[in-house]
């Protein structure tokens, strides 16, 4: 039996896309020619592979069987008939758009810019805010790199957890709260900012206090890490953060940090890429810099913030 390879291609952009039309744009075909190749797929493999639902395609379930293994089997062929080459980092040229929370992006962009100056002049980063909202940026190539708290949500997403972080309240040092010892009740009585790019006024925070019939006031919620610890410089706002990633921002600004009085879970860092990149050896140099990056951070480095947890 003869098999088209360009088939299986096909598949797997129709498998990842869900189009007609968003998979010729990817493989560079007319949408007639798409469809028409959809039609060979169909007869090949006796399936629909794309059923419609009102205005959209879903795949069929024998679809979503195939998609992990068609996406292997493509990649395995990519990488028979492409040249292996010795990285040269001095002559790699490549744009990387790295997409993460502004705290990261605050701690990690300089450092990264500086490894991509000193090891790879010619890479350019573009460096992006997290969405307000789910995206497919991952899945279709537009993001190289993603790096937050979210476990990979789709079979073609790989992930790694490269840091864990803390919680702390970070507050002016000559706030009330800096006298004494923090208490629970102390830290619900407080006025609270919370960050949230989509705006809202609550967080896991707040169902660790209700556990202890506590309550605490949100007055606001601030888009960015940044606008929240100006807003907290500027009154007796507190605000909850993560100690190493912001460790730096907060001693530029003069504040001080408190553990944070509840159970909580620490924070997990995890960086996030489509497995069409496993084995790209520019990606992965990427990958490995995040990576030390984030480790480099001393487990430690929070104590130096000039905890305001001493008595006044």
């Amino acid at each position: 039996m003869h098999v088209d390879l360009n088939l299986l291609t096909a598949l797997d952009a129709l498998l990842e896309e869900r189009s007609v039309s968003a998979a010729a744009a990817r493989l560079h075909l007319s949408q007639p020619a798409m469809s028409r190749t959809l039609g060979r797929i169909r007869d090949a493999t006796g399936d629909p592979i794309l059923v419609r639902t009102g205005r959209t395609m879903t795949l069929t379930p024998r679809a979503l069987a195939l998609r992990q293994e068609v996406q292997a089997l493509v990649q395995r062929a990519h990488a028979v008939f492409t040249p292996e080459r010795e990285l040269d980092l001095a002559k790699l040229e490549r744009t990387f758009t790295v997409r993460c929370h502004d705290a990261l992006m605050t701690a990690l962009g300089a450092r990264l810019l500086r490894a991509a100056q000193e090891q790879a002049p010619l890479v350019k980063l573009r460096l992006l805010a997290e969405s307000a909202g789910d995206n497919d940026d991952l899945r279709h190539g537009r993001v190289d790199l993603e790096i937050g708290s979210a476990e990979p949500a789709f079979p073609e997403i790989c992930g790694e957890l490269i840091g864990q972080d803390r919680l702390v309240v970070a507050l002016r040092r000559d706030h009330p709260l800096a006298r004494g010892r923090l208490t629970a009740r102390r830290y619900a009585e407080a006025l609270h900012v919370i960050v949230s790019r989509r705006g809202r006024l609550r967080d896991p925070v707040d169902d660790a206090l209700e556990a202890l019939g506590l309550r605490r006031r949100v007055v606001a919620a601030a888009p960015t890490t940044a606008a929240a610890m100006h807003f907290v410089h500027e009154s007796d706002l507190v605000v909850v953060l993560p100690a190493r990633v912001c460790g730096p921002a907060l001693r530029t600004l003069g504040l001080g940090a408190l553990p944070l009085p509840l159970d909580v879970p620490e924070l997990r860092i995890v960086q996030l890429w489509h497995r069409r990149y496993e084995n790209h050896k520019a990606h992965a140099w990427l990958r490995g810099r995040t990576r030390e990056i984030l480790q480099d951070f001393d487990p430690e480095d929070d104590h130096q913030l000039g905890l305001a947890s001493r008595a006044r």
